[in-house]
């Protein structure tokens, strides 16, 4: 089955880059950055989001990135499935911040249960093939709206409809140029109807 190591952001400055994502969240190596200048500009068409196991968690990580210079998209509350909130990086890049629980079961961690990566594409039936016949296996299924696929390595991966995740992440879904985005798994190097490329997992190492 084909997974994902990591997800490279393209960044103006990697330096600044790292030393936000450091004080903010700690995601190791699943979390990588390499320069870029390629123009792009409103919504880059994905969001990365980080699970968690309780509320208090979601406000560690919220605070965390707000010290470190993240803008707040949503401000974390409550919701029918749990409780969240948004915010962006001073890259661009926006994350989605995100508990199923309601209650705080313990004292508060920077602790991420599940890092997730959501694309969002034009026709999610069409990407879900397309993704299917790379090797991927569906988790989860909701017609052409939202498809979540089975995952064994460190990032999740799933499609929502481009319309509906920059609503998720409280933004306009208008946006031109690179997605600045590099997804490194062992499916080999292809590009995806969307214009998300993927690379070997060993060409996304931090430049």
């Amino acid at each position: 089955m084909t997974s994902i190591a990591s997800v490279t952001l393209e960044v103006a400055d990697p330096a600044a880059a790292d030393r936000f994502y450091a004080a903010a969240f700690g995601l190791g190596d699943r979390l990588r950055l390499r320069a870029s200048e390629e123009p792009t500009s409103g919504f880059r068409g994905f969001t990365l989001s980080l699970v968690v196991s309780q509320p208090a968690d979601v406000d560690a990580l919220h605070d965390a990135a707000a010290q470190a210079g993240a803008t707040t998209l949503k401000p974390a509350a409550k919701s029918l499935w749990g409780y969240g909130g948004v915010v962006q990086a001073p890259d661009g890049t926006i994350w989605q911040l995100a508990s199923s629980s309601k209650k705080n079961t313990g004292p508060a961690t920077k602790q991420v249960d599940e890092f997730v990566l959501l694309l969002g594409v034009e026709d999610v039936k069409a990407s879900k093939q397309f993704y299917v016949e790379h090797g991927l296996a569906v988790g989860k299924s909701f017609g052409g709206k939202y498809v979540e696929f089975a995952a064994e390595g460190p990032v999740k991966l799933a499609l929502y409809k481009r319309s509906g995740l920059a609503k998720v992440a409280g933004v306009s879904p208008d946006g031109t140029g690179s997605h600045r985005l590099a997804i490194g798994s062992d499916a080999g190097p292809f590009t995806d109807p969307d214009g998300f490329a993927w690379t070997t997992a060993s060409e996304s190492a931090s430049v």
